[in-house]
């Protein structure tokens, strides 16, 4: 009773006392980090490296070996491991506790620089990344319909450019596209008739489709760089290559095969209710708030959504802000 007396007694002291309550929870609730998955430094990092066609066996030989003996010598490395499989390989790095993030990266960067030449030419460049919670999507906006496929990638690489407008989004991935590629289909026996063959046709191709540094042209009064430029940009720069010269007579690419629009083989797949879809998985920025985050891509998909074509739907999955 003692309590309730005292209260009662200085009603306007508990009054205040409780406004000041409500205002600070109130400012703590708005400007508290909200995060499902905090920035927390893991002691690991990943090394990947990817080689078409290349056998668990071989892949250990030419690509695992030669990054494991640059980097048994890094600092605080506590254990390596590396698996081999068909295409490609991988070594994950743990490191002692307490290890320093930037230098250890530092350091495996290096090491995979120095084994560089020890690897084939046609290994793509080896990716190191960090083990990192935050670094995860937040969120993954899925679109899919009844439409062309090429639609569905043309409209989910302009909404990329888009979304990692916003200053809280860190990057957005693409995932079940598809590289684009132009196939050159052509017939052998036209070939033959002009005394072409295949690995000749191969060296045109890779002769023409660069660009020249041709170096300083000096003027006097000052000098600027020269380039030629032989890149292929259109099908016509294309077709009208020309192959062999014979007088007046130039036998073209246009005379000999065919050009197409065409895709690279399916490497992954994005589904939605077992809807071919493409997703954009987007991840924000350490400490943004993901609420606020996942609100403004939202706002510019619905945004973009409205110039789309009919068909085109928009589905949300891995919505971190209703864990939040």
């Amino acid at each position: 009773m003692s309590i309730i007396d005292f209260s009662i007694s200085r009603t306007r002291t508990v009054i205040a006392t409780l406004i000041l309550i409500l205002v600070a929870g109130t400012y703590s609730y708005i400007t508290i980090p909200k995060e499902s998955d905090p920035d927390i430094d893991i002691p690991i990092i990943y090394v990947s490296m990817y080689l078409e066609g290349v056998s668990p066996d071989d892949s250990e030989r030419l690509l695992v070996r030669p990054l494991e003996q640059e980097m048994t010598a890094i600092e605080g490395l506590k254990e390596l491991r590396s698996t081999s499989y068909t295409g490609g390989g991988n070594i994950v790095l743990e490191f002692q506790a307490g290890f320093d993030k930037d230098q250890a990266l530092d350091d495996v960067q290096k090491a995979v620089d120095q084994a560089r030449p020890e690897l084939p030419t046609d290994v793509e460049e080896p990716k190191v990344s960090e083990v990192n919670f935050s670094l995860f999507p937040v969120l993954a906006v899925m679109l899919h319909g009844d439409v062309p496929e090429r639609m569905l990638l043309k409209l989910a690489d302009n909404l990329q450019d888009k979304i990692e407008a916003v200053n809280t989004v860190l990057e957005v991935n693409i995932s079940g596209d598809r590289e684009e590629l132009v196939e050159i289909l052509i017939d052998p026996v036209i070939l033959e008739s002009y005394g072409l063959d295949g690995p000749q046709l191969i060296q045109f191709f890779q002769r023409s489709n660069q660009l020249v540094a041709a170096g300083n042209l000096d003027t006097g009064n000052g000098k600027f760089a020269v380039k030629v430029p032989g890149l292929f940009e259109t099908f016509s720069d294309l077709l009208d290559m020309p192959l062999r010269t014979d007088g007046d007579s130039v036998v073209t690419v246009r005379d000999i095969a065919e050009i197409r629009r065409s895709y690279k083989d399916v490497q992954n797949l994005a589904r939605i209710n077992g809807e071919r879809a493409v997703a954009l998985n987007i991840v924000k920025r350490t400490g943004e708030n993901v609420i606020d985050t996942i609100a403004a891509v939202r706002e510019v998909v619905d945004g973009e959504s409205v110039y789309w074509p009919e068909g085109v739907e928009v589905s949300y999955t891995l919505d971190k802000s209703n864990d939040i």
